[in-house]
């Protein structure tokens, strides 16, 4: 067996020893999950999905969307259902939660393997393996149920980009990729991930053999895309923007985007905060380009682009693939090319941190035994116990919602998910001052407006339902997905007369 240096005692060990030490941290920071329940999305894509309480429902999640079709039917995302339906059958929610654990030990074992084999060092393996391992900012993608869709996502894509630059495995690489895309839409960003790795040279395969990838990609993204069409088409489609890019011009979307590096480069680099809500007040859009929040953005691209020049100039292979997969695998998601649900979203960083661990891993495996076994001691201890306090946060939907309350008091979705939790609760009327306290903020986000309807309806107040209505159909044309939406959760809550109050008004003559 292949014998490594401990990067702590110095003596040799194997590397089941370096992987499974990678693993038993990965876990070990997140048994508190264990402790969570269903918390946000988890409650309809988990706990209320028909799909997931029988055992058929693992097969009929390649057939359905991912949001259930009585509430949103968007996305195709199967196989996070199908493992769910799987889970279930358990019917124990901390099951659920260690499943997630077990997903992430095993990207983390997978991130350290790739430092092991591209930097030929152990010290480096066991610092990205361990730093991946313990990042805070992974913590919602694998506290909250619904993150698992990343995390398979992120497995497979490193799987898809290992067995094609190391072993140049092409049909099992496809694959890999091919699971990933039913995980999670942002697998799509593998084979840009392998093209940048024979740019950067490493596994460059002959140029024949690169058109065999290529024409492999084409037929797996043709394959999926026509899946996903076929499930989605019969459902009504809306287009789901980040409440702070409503009725935005796409330069203010940009800058805004721009902006928001600054935030993203903080996450990665030094993720003492966390936030599970980046949203107006908390982060307003950016329309001038003097804009201070654009030039601090800005000069973070500025600094990403200048550590990645200097690593190309010394021909650090693995530095420069590092640095281009933070790039590559945040690219979908950063509002540049196209605006998407959210400004900013820590779980949207799980698998660009991927990149940044192997670019420590570059950087740092030079370093005396000493220094870096210091140093991976101080940030191993540092980022896990950041990591074990977070985790209780997404205990349940009231747990972050105070969460949103107590980290971005400026934003207005603390007192929108209020609204939420006080319905759920039968208090109708403190549902309506949870309204006025988020639309005094920030009063362009729809669903807020429904969800005040309901409270209304329910207090008997239907001509304030009405106006509220009309409010919500002045920011959404044309959007009856919005009261189908509602409807079933009033139904789901045994509000029929809610149900029907708003059905009525989406029938109405001239509705929108």
């Amino acid at each position: 067996m292949t014998t490594a240096p401990d990067p702590v005692s110095g003596r040799q060990t194997g590397k089941g020893v370096l992987y499974l030490a990678v693993a038993l941290t990965a876990v070990v920071v997140y048994l508190g999950a264990l402790r969570n329940g269903y918390a946000l999305d988890d409650v309809l894509i988990v706990a209320m999905n028909p799909l997931t309480h029988h055992l058929g429902g693992a097969w009929q999640a390649f057939l359905e969307p991912y949001w259930p079709a009585s509430f949103a039917a968007a996305m195709y995302r199967p196989l996070p259902i199908a493992s769910f339906a799987l889970d279930l059958q358990l019917d124990h929610v901390a099951w659920l939660h260690a499943v997630n654990l077990l997903w992430h030990a095993g990207v983390s074992v997978m991130v350290a393997a790739l430092a092991l084999r591209w930097t030929g060092s152990a010290a480096g393996a066991w610092l990205a393996g361990l730093v991946f391992a313990v990042h805070p900012v992974h913590v919602e993608a694998i506290a909250n149920l619904v993150g698992r869709a990343d995390l398979m996502a992120a497995l497979f894509t490193v799987l898809t980009v290992y067995l094609a630059i190391e072993y140049d495995r092409l049909w099992w690489s496809l694959v890999a990729l091919a699971l990933g895309l039913l995980s999670k839409e942002n697998a799509a960003v593998a084979p840009a991930l392998i093209a940048w790795g024979w740019v950067a040279g490493i596994g460059r395969p002959a140029r024949r053999r690169m058109w065999a990838y290529a024409a492999g990609w084409l037929v797996v993204g043709a394959a999926y895309a026509a899946v996903r069409w076929t499930v989605l088409h019969p459902y009504a489609r809306l287009q789901h923007l980040a409440p702070v890019f409503v009725a935005a011009g796409p330069g203010a979307v940009r800058l805004t985007a721009v902006a928001a590096l600054a935030d993203v480069a903080r996450l990665l680099v030094f993720p003492l905060t966390l936030r599970v809500d980046y949203s107006p007040a908390e982060r307003t859009l950016v329309t001038s380009p003097l804009d201070g929040r654009l030039l601090l953005g800005a000069g973070c691209l500025v600094a990403w682009a200048v550590l990645l020049w200097f690593a190309w100039r010394r021909r650090d292979r693995v530095t420069v693939f590092g640095l281009g997969w933070i790039a590559i695998a945040f690219l979908p998601v950063a509002n540049l090319l196209f605006p998407t649900g959210v400004l900013i979203a820590e779980r949207t960083l799980y698998l660009p941190s991927v990149g940044l661990a192997l670019a420590a891993s570059a950087w740092l495996k030079h370093l005396a035994l000493r220094p870096l076994a210091v140093l991976l001691t101080i940030v191993v201890l540092a980022g896990g116990v950041r990591t074990a306090l977070r985790v209780p946060v997404w205990r349940d939907s009231r747990s972050v919602t105070f969460s949103i309350l107590d980290d971005s008091p400026d934003s207005y979705a603390g007192p929108a998910g209020m609204i939420g939790i006080y319905l759920s609760e039968g208090q109708p009327k403190r549902a309506l001052e949870a309204l006025q306290l988020s639309t005094r903020v920030y009063d362009r986000v729809p669903t807020v407006y429904l969800e005040g309807a309901y409270a209304a309806f329910k207090l008997g107040r239907s001509r304030l339902a009405d106006s509220l209505l009309d409010r919500l159909e002045q920011l959404c044309h044309r959007c009856l997905f919005y009261y189908q939406f509602e409807a079933n959760t009033a139904l789901a809550w045994g509000d029929t007369a809610v149900a029907e109050s708003l059905l009525a008004r989406m029938r109405r003559p001239g509705a929108p």
